[in-house]
């Protein structure tokens, strides 16, 4: 077994290399950039964040926290709110270093496709309205 074989998944690997990363698993990420979160609180944020256009459903977000606990992304918190104002079922999670830094660098990979297109016309000015807008 060689040096790498030892590593930690997260450790083993750079950012660069878990990209690109799954619509559902960076908007997790972006959920959880700015604090701790249980499930339902993240597909709340994620949902009017993207002002209703982004659903996570159980499945998919159960499925992909999993994945994200086992690349070393996120964590599980064991700070827990006070019991008086929280259910002590719900397990809250909050982004890694790695996981922080994984999303920027996929805001990066995105960012240069965003100036891609806007090279090649495809999108105006600074943000493009959406098509049923009218164009």
């Amino acid at each position: 077994m060689g040096e790498s074989d030892t590593k930690m998944v997260g450790e083993a690997r750079g950012p660069r290399d878990l990209l690109p990363l799954t619509p559902a698993v960076l908007n997790i990420l972006l959920a959880l950039a700015d604090r701790e979160r249980h499930g339902y609180g993240i597909m709340r944020e994620v949902e009017g964040r993207s002002g209703g256009e982004v659903r996570l459903g159980p499945g998919t977000l159960y499925g992909s926290i999993k994945r994200m606990l086992a690349d070393g992304l996120i964590e599980e918190s064991d700070e827990r709110p006070d019991p008086e104002m929280d259910d002590q079922r719900r397990r809250y999670y909050r982004i890694t270093d790695l996981g922080r830094r994984v999303a920027g660098a996929e805001a990066e990979r995105l960012a240069s496709l965003v100036d891609t297109a806007r090279e090649k016309k495809l999108l105006r000015g600074p943000r493009q309205r959406p098509l049923s807008e009218g164009a």
